[in-house]
């Protein structure tokens, strides 16, 4: 039996959004730490280098969301094509101008997008894991979803994944979902977008984030038969915070710093410390001390990808 074309939209000049979601085809939940964090990578890479933009996303121990709005082709310019196509393949390699309209069709699909992420990573798990076969299950899944209203109850049901699973109370503490990316990482590169389904009329990127979370949270208090939510303590507190992300949230959050960044301190502290062990260092390349963000004057000698 043929397969169903997947529905995209083809209209000129219109970015649409779809939810994408793709689970694997083994049993259990294979994905631990290690795996989401290379998936998340791998996400963030070929999010640069496709035309779109990710509201957001969810890796979680057996398949993963992302919430993305593709440009059309009539977007992207000619230069912008060049410029991605250094991104996947170097800046040294040259471009095959007879192709251009090739590569603005690749750099614009959906399908593709997709298709580059899940092989990327089913070629790291195989090495990884010393096997060989499958694994994802069925073709991803995609759903075309409406700006506003709609788009911000998807994102919360995405950022949900992990409250519904029980594992964690609040949604920022789940570090490969958005939330989460967008409070420990302070969104690192402006990776996701601010656009949170919510209306022009507030321009201030924490004020949106405060918006969103409040919201996040009270879909999250709501009770779902079989699944877990947010508790009504966590939500009273949130509340009382004006949900904003207080001080004490980001010394949650970053508290892997206290026992994963190999040194931890001021600038000086760290470049010193880190003199000292040099000679014992296999890298060839001196590492810088990077600032920990939340927290004036304190650096750490690894930027965690996650924290």
């Amino acid at each position: 039996m043929p397969r169903v074309p997947r529905m995209v939209v083809t209209d000129s000049g219109q970015k649409a959004a779809y939810h994408v979601i793709s689970r694997t085809a083994l049993d259990g939940l294979p994905f631990g730490e290690v795996e989401k964090d290379e998936l998340m990578r791998i996400i963030r890479r070929f999010s640069s280098v496709y035309a779109v933009d990710v509201h957001g996303f969810a890796v979680m121990g057996n398949h993963f969301h992302l919430l993305v709005e593709v440009s059309p082709c009539d977007l992207v310019s000619d230069e912008d094509v060049r410029r991605r196509f250094s991104l996947l393949y170097g800046a040294g390699t040259e471009f095959p101008e007879g192709l251009l309209d090739d590569y603005r069709d690749r750099f614009c699909s959906l399908s593709a997008y997709v298709k580059d992420i899940k092989q990327t990573f089913s070629c790291f798990f195989n090495k990884r894991k010393k096997r060989k076969g499958t694994l994802w299950g069925e073709r991803f899944k995609s759903v075309i979803v409406q700006h506003g209203g709609t788009l911000i109850h998807c994102l919360a049901y995405i950022d949900l994944n992990a409250v519904r699973a029980g594992i964690v109370a609040r949604p920022e503490d789940y570090r490969w979902c958005s939330m989460g990316y967008h409070v420990q990482n302070g969104n690192r590169d402006g990776f996701l977008s601010l656009d949170f389904g919510l209306p022009d009329t507030c321009s201030d990127h924490g004020a949106r984030l405060r918006n969103y979370r409040e919201f996040l949270y009270h879909a999250g208090a709501i009770e779902k038969k079989g699944k877990a939510s947010i508790p009504e303590t966590v939500l009273d507190e949130e509340r009382s915070q004006g949900f904003e992300v207080s001080r004490i949230t980001l010394l949650r959050q970053r508290s892997r710093y206290f026992t994963d960044s190999g040194i931890i301190g001021s600038r000086a502290f760290v470049e010193t410390t880190y003199g000292g062990f040099k000679a014992k260092c296999r890298s060839s390349r001196d590492k810088i001390p990077k600032r920990v963000k939340g927290f004036d004057g304190m650096y750490s000698l690894r930027r965690l990808a996650n924290a």
